[in-house]
């Protein structure tokens, strides 16, 4: 599975590499900076998941995944910055673009092992990414497609700021207040037939009782859900139900 890595920091580069080598077995892929990557992906190259530095010159981390999620073919790549920690401003505004995520240097394993355990793990069981045929969808909410496609944009927005609401709840430890608000997103994936992301969303419920919830826990299932929207508004594009 491939792994593609874009930083024009050699050191920094290196060092993510071995962290993901050595959460398991991948094919990583090396990009110098962002336009190499965009070059690659334009190339063919089909990655898993992308790790991308911000900062760069030619085309910015910003700016490739800009790139990425107006791509029919790339868009439902999950897509995680790398950051340093005074650049959350920025990071809002990569959410609302469609990132998946983000890891901060100086780089822990964790972090990076939370990405690929989310994506990659769920990915190949096929459980986070089972959804209603979308034809059934609109049967069963008695719309077209181009609603079902106004739903799920609109449920992706709403999910992108949820990530950063449920960071802040969590932060000051207001777990009943996480949970209603993962209650409302659950509703919305059943309404839209994203079972798999519901199947996730509810696992975390219900290990709350047990298990205080945890912001990495809450936020690598978030962006998995995310991929699950982003793959079913494709394959509503692709069946033509517009």
């Amino acid at each position: 599975m491939k792994v593609l890595v874009v930083d024009d920091d050699v050191v920094s580069r290196m060092v993510l590499m071995h962290l993901i080598d050595s959460c398991g077995k991948f094919d990583i892929v090396e990009a110098e900076d962002g336009l190499d990557a965009w070059n690659q992906l334009q190339g063919g190259l089909r990655p898993a998941i992308c790790f991308c530095d911000l900062r760069m010159p030619h085309l910015s981390g910003l700016e490739l995944l800009q790139r990425v999620k107006s791509d029919a073919e790339l868009a439902a790549m999950p897509f995680v910055l790398v950051t340093s920690a005074t650049e959350k401003d920025v990071m809002q505004e990569a959410s609302t673009a469609g990132a998946a995520g983000y890891i901060i240097k100086p780089f822990q394993a964790e972090q990076v092992r939370v990405h690929l355990t989310a994506f990659l793990d769920q990915a190949a069981s096929g459980h986070t990414h089972q959804a209603e045929d979308p034809a059934a969808t609109l049967n069963r909410l008695g719309i077209n497609g181009e609603r079902l496609l106004v739903y799920l944009n609109g449920f992706h927005n709403q999910l992108t700021v949820a990530g950063a609401d449920l960071e802040a709840l969590l932060g000051r430890g207001d777990q009943q207040g996480a949970q209603v608000r993962l209650e409302r997103l659950l509703a919305g994936c059943v309404t839209l037939g994203l079972d798999g992301a519901a199947a996730a969303l509810k696992g975390l419920s219900a290990a709350a009782p047990s298990t205080r919830l945890s912001n990495e826990a809450v936020q690598a299932v978030l962006a998995d859900v995310l991929r699950a929207v982003d793959q079913q508004a494709g394959l509503v594009r692709q069946a033509g139900l517009m």
